[in-house]
């Protein structure tokens, strides 16, 4: 009977709805799968679109409980349009643990029972990815998860090969179920996850007060950064959500909903700043701008394909948006018409009288202020109309404006009825309701009995914002970690790109001018230049090896200074050393003992001086991948002889 008591009852009952709609879910998708038949697959595919809404809405409301964010808003001024926000995609679990391992030993030779503690870590990321909080912890698990990826990407994926996983993704707008083996599908939907948190955490922001409107505004421009990037970099994706036309439409929403919040801050009381004649036209001018960009979007969501998957109530919410911030332009152009004269008197001619020739010369009229030359910006026309100066013009053109506004907001209104979805919507009802019961009101002030003149016609608003906001990019390095698999080494050698012979112990004794050898570089340290007849070619070190161990000590990491501090306190004895020796792609793996390893190259070698044409690539494959503009790595061989130290 407690508070505390009915919201756990809530939960459950929540809970129960969910695993029914995961029931159902299952059951949908093994038939999407088992049939051929193509009007039993459509229908499946509706199905899962109505059970994927159910179970983004139960979500929902299971997070409005969880969070102390009230949704509702304070008072009849205080409340604001809802906002539109992405649905996540979901995944099934996934297993790492073979294809990682059969990589580590066969490939780079190590010892695979070693790193069960790294691919446990790498499930466990994975695992708590799957359901993020809407927060920026949750943007940040994202980000640590997806520069993961691009790790295991650059050490473990040969080229023209994958890791042998298969990756099931969920549609976000159809709830159809995808899979492919491409790590880079995986990639792809952990950006577009990051993108779409953004969106909700933009749509749970209090936009009644300023700090709220700029956040919401700086989630939505982040969220159309992540969509634009997804775009740009990835390819064949094989779900709806990720095809280019839908993550256009998506950059579209995103920006217009952020240009959205951009009205509502300016639009907010100033107590330091009156609502004075300009501040109306500008305000105009702002909400001219936003009903573009949403009319930008419906047009959109209403061409092939998008419109065969983007669900009708958002189709039906960006059309009421554009109708109704049209109406709320001509609203604040008519409270500036009607409000009280503008401080911008019209430019006169100076008439001047001259004596010595009896006659009158008049000069150019005086520049127009500032002010005066954007508020004739403000209205469009064939020729652009001037603002009229005298109370009664203004009051005839204001009333226009009104009419106009009332018409576009009763539009509004009826779009949203015929929705049956956004009829349930009540703070948009209300949202609506009230801004043509205001339009109303001040159109009753200005109404005069004995009014008979002809109707004006309202020019329409030229749309305008001083703050257009920008495509944003989101910072996924604020969940940069470190790689998980770093004792493999580092990605400059030790990765499947390359491919290596172990040579090694071999044990070099120091003569009376040192070990025989010259080094260079860091992490690995490479072997620059071998004397020749030294004890390090006796002991068969070559020009190009890398040092991975001295003296059973494993170095991988170590820096130039260090690799040089071990040498030097080795005594007359001499040292052990492990080297790595790089292969050309072309040269078959090397038997006996020293191991093969990896097959091409991740990326250039500095260090080794030289570079080789990349090999010919393969043919295209309809497999979500990074774009052609990417850099693609370069073959390395040995290096050529270095001059003698």
């Amino acid at each position: 009977k407690t508070q505390h008591g009915h919201l756990q009852s809530h939960r459950a009952r929540i809970h129960q709805q969910m695993d029914k709609v995961l029931r159902m879910r299952a059951g949908a998708e093994n038939l999407y799968r088992a049939t051929s038949n193509a009007r039993v697959r459509e229908t499946v595919a509706l199905e899962l679109s109505y059970v994927n809404s159910s179970l983004q809405l139960l979500k929902e409301e299971l997070e409005g409980l969880s969070c102390s964010v009230d949704a509702d808003g304070a008072g009849s001024d205080g409340i604001t349009v809802p906002m539109i926000p992405l649905g996540l995609k979901e995944t099934k679990e996934l297993d790492w643990s073979t294809a990682l391992k059969e990589l580590i030993s066969g490939h780079f030779g190590e010892d695979s029972t070693s790193y069960e503690a790294e691919i446990r870590e790498l499930a466990d990321l994975r695992q708590a990815m799957r359901t993020p909080s809407r927060s920026e912890a949750g943007l940040e698990l994202l980000a640590a998860y997806y520069n993961q990826l691009c790790l295991l990407d650059a050490r473990f994926v040969p080229p023209g090969r994958s890791l042998g996983l298969l990756f099931h993704w969920y549609d976000s707008l159809t709830g159809v179920p995808a899979q492919q083996r491409a790590l880079a599908f995986e990639k792809g939907s952990v950006l577009f996850n990051i993108g779409a948190l953004h969106t909700q955490i933009g749509a749970r922001q209090d936009r009644s007060c300023p700090k709220g409107a700029s956040r919401a505004a700086e989630a939505f421009q982040r969220a159309a950064g992540a969509f634009s990037l997804l775009r740009e970099k990835f390819s064949h994706a094989p779900s709806p959500d990720m095809s280019p036309a839908s993550l256009s439409m998506l950059e579209q929403l995103m920006t217009a909903q952020a240009q959205e919040c951009v009205f509502e801050g300016l639009s907010l009381p100033a107590p330091a700043v009156p609502h004075d004649c300009l501040a109306q036209l500008h305000l105009a001018q702002e909400a001219a701008q936003v009903a573009a960009e949403y009319e930008l979007v419906h047009r959109t969501m209403a061409q092939p394909p998008v419109r065969e998957y983007v669900p009708f109530t958002w189709t039906t919410l960006v059309h009421v948006k554009a109708k109704s911030f049209h109406a709320l332009a001509h609203y604040h152009a008519a409270v500036a018409l009607c409000g009280g004269p503008c401080e911008c008197p019209a430019p006169r001619a100076v008439c001047l009288r001259r004596p010595w020739r009896g006659a009158h010369s008049f000069l150019p009229p005086p520049a127009a202020p500032p002010e005066l030359l954007a508020l004739q910006q403000v209205f469009r026309g064939p020729p652009a109309p001037s603002l009229p100066q005298e109370p009664e013009e203004r009051r005839k053109l204001g009333k226009a404006h009104l009419r106009r506004a009332i018409l576009g907001q009763e539009e509004a209104l009826r779009l949203h009825a015929v929705c049956r979805t956004l009829r349930r919507v009540d703070l948009l009802q209300a949202v609506l309701a009230q801004a043509l019961r205001r339009s109303l009101a001040k159109y009753s002030e200005l109404d005069l009995e004995d009014d008979f003149f002809e109707a004006t016609e309202a020019p329409d608003i030229q749309p305008k914002t001083r703050q257009r906001p920008e495509v944003r990019v989101p910072s996924l390095s604020q969940g940069k970690a470190a790689d998980i698999f770093h004792r493999l080494g580092p990605l400059s050698v030790f990765t499947a790109k390359n491919r290596w012979r172990l040579v090694g112990p071999v044990h070099v004794t120091r003569g009376e001018s040192g070990f025989g050898f010259t080094l260079r570089g860091d992490s690995p340290v490479l072997i620059a230049a071998v004397v020749p007849g030294g004890h390090a070619a006796a002991a068969g070190l070559q020009e190009g090896d890398y040092i991975v161990s001295v003296n059973g000590r494993p170095c991988r990491w170590w820096k130039h200074a260090e690799v040089v501090a071990q040498l030097k306190g080795a005594g007359d004895e001499g040292v052990s050393l492990q080297v790595v020796t790089l292969l050309p792609s072309t040269e078959p793996p090397s038997t006996g003992d020293r191991r093969p390893a990896l097959r091409g190259l991740l990326r250039s070698q500095k260090e080794c001086g030289w570079e080789t044409p990349a090999p010919a690539q393969a043919s295209p494959r309809p497999l979500l991948g990074w774009s052609c503009k990417a850099k693609r790595g370069k073959t390395v061989g040995r290096p050529p002889p270095a001059s003698q130290p």
